[in-house]
């Protein structure tokens, strides 16, 4: 499996979890989408100077070599695998709290 099928996989994954199973729907918020920008933002700027300055590479044949800034667009997708699933848990366990 390479890491672009990995990452298609995990957003798959992760929305079926946000929207099906966990029922969190936080893809379907505004706020979430306003901080979601924020985080993404750092993102670019971290894996700009890991990837742009060869602290991390990536083997070419795993990858589909498109880039945003310098971070591959698989990084981007893992990234919001783990955030949109960080969250919901955290939201999904909120709910069920004992008051």
């Amino acid at each position: 499996m390479t890491y672009t099928q990995a990452a298609l996989i995990g957003v798959a994954a992760t929305i079926a979890l946000d929207l099906f199973v966990l029922r969190t729907r936080l893809l379907t918020k505004r706020l979430f989408w306003t901080a979601y920008a924020i985080v993404v933002f750092f993102q670019l700027v971290t894996n700009g100077i890991l990837t742009g300055r060869n602290i991390v590479t990536y083997d070419p044949t795993v990858i589909t070599g498109m880039r945003i800034v310098f971070a591959p667009v698989e990084d981007l997708l893992f990234g919001f695998a783990l955030v949109v699933q960080t969250l919901s848990w955290w939201v999904w366990w909120g709910r069920r709290r004992p008051v």
